[in-house]
């Protein structure tokens, strides 16, 4: 599979160094431009549809982060390549897909391009693809509590849960929904052995009911009711990976 991809980099003789390993050892990767500063690289960007951005941290005229809060809506990968270790975790909240440090190791770029590769193949083979639900139904049940005792709902009734604080809203394919007094983390582990994926801190959605997922940075499902969530781009690739 063919990454798109530019490098942001101000320093020419980094740019090259990467651009030649990509060449030598990342045949996949077609990079399509170079930028040495943020207003080039948005440029860049925005007349581009990318996989991927190499991206270094210190910039002349702003940094990476700047970078990423004018994009905005993010539909690319991101690989941070920097000499400062100290980014590590700036660039984790910035949803960053790998983090290589300079000097580059060349096994660490390979892993970098790979892991991203795999998650576009996956992306690649879910959009635009209407998903068939219940391929197998869900048989197992939950119970939720109730003032004079519990209820019993089948799991294959659940769309999604919705987190509401320390309340979790249940939407069930009838249309109804229930308000229960505990947490989505608590039916995240209640259900963990059925087909539910913790697609976003709010949410825990029904894998069988989704019909669609929307590519993007974190990307988006739609569900069998028309419910578009949220996917975040930290728990992209463990939901995806219900769909090898």
């Amino acid at each position: 599979m063919k990454l798109k991809a530019i490098i942001v980099e101000d320093e020419h003789t980094s740019r090259d160094i990467l651009k030649n390993y990509l060449t030598r050892y990342c045949p996949n990767v077609q990079v399509l431009g170079e930028a040495e500063n943020v207003e080039e690289a948005l440029i860049l960007i925005r007349n581009n549809e990318l996989d991927l951005v190499f991206l270094d941290v210190e910039m002349p005229y702003g940094n990476a982060f700047d970078l990423l809060e004018k994009v905005g809506d993010i539909n690319f990968e991101t690989i941070f390549v920097t000499a400062y270790n100290h980014y590590a975790m700036d660039a984790l909240n910035a949803h960053a897909s790998y983090y290589l440090m300079k000097p580059i190791s060349i096994d660490e770029l390979i892993k970098a391009v790979d892991y991203v590769t795999e998650i576009k193949q996956k992306e690649s083979a879910l959009q635009d693809q209407v998903l068939v639900p219940k391929i197998q139904v869900i048989s197992g049940k939950i119970t939720i509590p109730q003032q004079d005792g519990f209820e019993v709902i089948n799991t294959a009734d659940i769309l999604y849960c919705k987190a509401d604080d320390n309340y979790t809203e249940i939407y069930l394919n009838n249309e109804k929904k229930k308000l229960v007094s505990k947490t989505l983390k608590y039916f995240e582990d209640a259900l963990m052995d059925s087909h539910f994926s913790r697609v976003h801190k709010s949410y825990l959605v029904n894998v069988n009911e989704i019909l669609k997922y929307v590519k993007g940075k974190g990307g988006s499902v739609v569900l069998s009711n028309g419910k578009q969530v949220s996917v975040s781009a930290s728990r992209k690739a463990e939901f995806l990976a219900f769909f090898k």
